[in-house]
């Protein structure tokens, strides 16, 4: 009896049913360069009107770089630090500030920085498009605490969102 009910499993798994429910390509939107930037540009001008020097970091949906701007007194360590707050939030679909707090030690997802590349703190931010599909993120580092660099990420966001709505 367990062999008719393995064949059983067997026969739901591969019904061809199930197979043609599934699409066989998938089709998404994506920032162009050339929005992506506009957004790192209007963030890093965000960042220097509140007077901090930072690095600006826009990634693909996937996570992947498109653009990397760093002020010239930017510390060295902010693009690699904007790189994986944007990576961060396109990745968790969240914003990296609000994943500081339940990432903190004790916190319902504190396993969330053991993830290679993960950087759950503010500054992080991700974009939908008008129907709430992800495009990407942006990612700040260099003002005076992740809050900070949210603001300058949020206003930089604010700059083109009226673009973001294709």
């Amino acid at each position: 009896m367990g062999g008719a009910l393995a064949l059983a499993s067997l026969t739901v798994l591969i019904s061809p049913g199930l197979a043609q429910d599934e699409e066989a390509t998938v089709s998404y939107q994506a920032l162009t360069p050339e929005l992506a930037l506009e957004l790192a540009q209007a963030t890093l001008e965000a960042c220097r009107e509140r007077g901090f020097q930072t690095a600006v970091a826009v990634v693909d949906r996937s996570g992947l770089v498109q653009v990397i701007l760093r002020d010239r007194y930017a510390g060295i360590h902010t693009v690699d630090t904007a790189t994986r707050k944007a990576w961060t939030a396109a990745s968790f679909k969240s914003n990296t500030l609000d994943l500081s707090s339940v990432a903190a030690e004790g916190g319902e997802m504190w396993a969330l920085r053991l993830v290679s590349n993960a950087l759950p703190l503010g500054g992080g931010i991700y974009l939908e498009n008008g129907e709430g599909a992800l495009l990407g993120a942006v990612g700040v580092s260099g003002a005076p605490g992740g809050e900070m660099d949210h603001e300058c990420a949020a206003a930089g966001i604010e700059a083109i969102e009226d673009q973001l709505l294709f």
